[in-house]
This record gives structure tokens, C-alpha cells and sequence, in this order.
């Protein structure tokens, strides 16, 4: 399997007390997620993160069809960082670091992904045709969205 990386920075008009509240809470990729995905939180037990936390999903990534998406977050630092694993999922391997440093004017916020595709060869072919570029339009979504709710202040 081929392993393919998207990495992100951005920087966060907030504490990093306010940037790790919004952040670590599951209820908030919602706001920052295109709606074009349909993303919707099917189970997820509402406690703060936690290592070892499940959350399933659904999306809606290609043609509108709904799949269902299960993660595991694996590590926590609070105000530092956290991992989130795919179990089920759309990708043969999703692991996805979400990074947080305090910087004099706010916080550095970076997310690097590693994921993988199946189906082999196939796979690789739908990555350069329809996957890059369909994370990387979440991702600049998201982007937008932060700027929105933290950076327009």
C-alpha cells in the first residue's frame, strides 16, 4: 500500500486554552467540515477526549453515497496534541496528528495526515484523480471556516 501525506498550518487568533476546547471536541468537526460531505456524528459517549475514545461517523464523501467512518482517538496531550485512528473507514489507513503551539500572538495549529488507499493500483489512480484533491478542498474549507470563527475578531 502506498502512504500518501497532507499537512496544513495554520495560525489561530486564540489561547491555546480556546484553541484546544474547540479543537479536541468531536461536536465541533461538524462546524468545520464542508457540508458537501455529510458529516454526522452517529455515537460518541460526550465525555472530553480521551486516548482509547471511539467516535463513529457518517460521510458522504464521493456521489453523495453515506458511509459510515469509526475512529479511535490514541494519544492525548491536552493543550499539545492528539491522534485520531481510522478502525472503519473509507481509507485502508487514516492517521491524523493534530498539533497545537502557543506563539506570542495566538497558536500554530498543523494537522498532518498519513492515509493510504485500497484496491491497489486502483487506488492510486482515484488518489491522483478524485482523494488529493478532495482533501485538499476539505481542508481549505476548513481553513476558511477557522478564519471565520477565530481570525475575524
Amino acid at each position: 500500500m502506498k502512504l500518501y501525506t497532507k499537512e496544513t498550518t495554520q495560525h489561530v487568533n486564540a489561547t491555546i486554552e480556546e484553541c484546544w476546547a474547540f479543537f479536541s471536541s468531536p461536536r465541533n468537526l461538524q462546524k468545520i467540515t464542508p457540508e458537501s460531505m455529510g458529516f454526522q456524528i452517529t455515537d460518541f459517549d460526550e465525555k472530553n477526549m480521551y486516548a482509547g475514545q471511539i467516535i463513529q461517523y457518517k460521510v458522504s464523501p464521493l456521489l453523495g453515497i453515506k458511509l459510515p467512518w469509526v475512529t479511535e482517538i490514541t494519544f492525548v496531550k491536552e493543550n499539545s496534541y492528539f491522534i485520531d485512528e481510522q478502525r472503519f473507514g473509507p481509507y485502508a489507513l487514516w492517521h491524523h496528528k493534530h498539533f497545537f503551539e502557543k506563539t506570542d500572538n495566538g497558536v500554530k495549529m498543523t494537522d498532518l495526515v498519513h492515509y493510504g488507499l485500497p484496491l491497489g493500483f486502483i487506488g492510486r489512480i482515484m488518489n491522483t484523480l478524485i482523494v488529493k484533491n478532495k482533501l485538499k478542498a476539505i481542508f481549505d474549507h476548513r481553513r476558511v471556516m477557522v478564519d471565520q470563527l477565530f481570525n475575524t475578531k
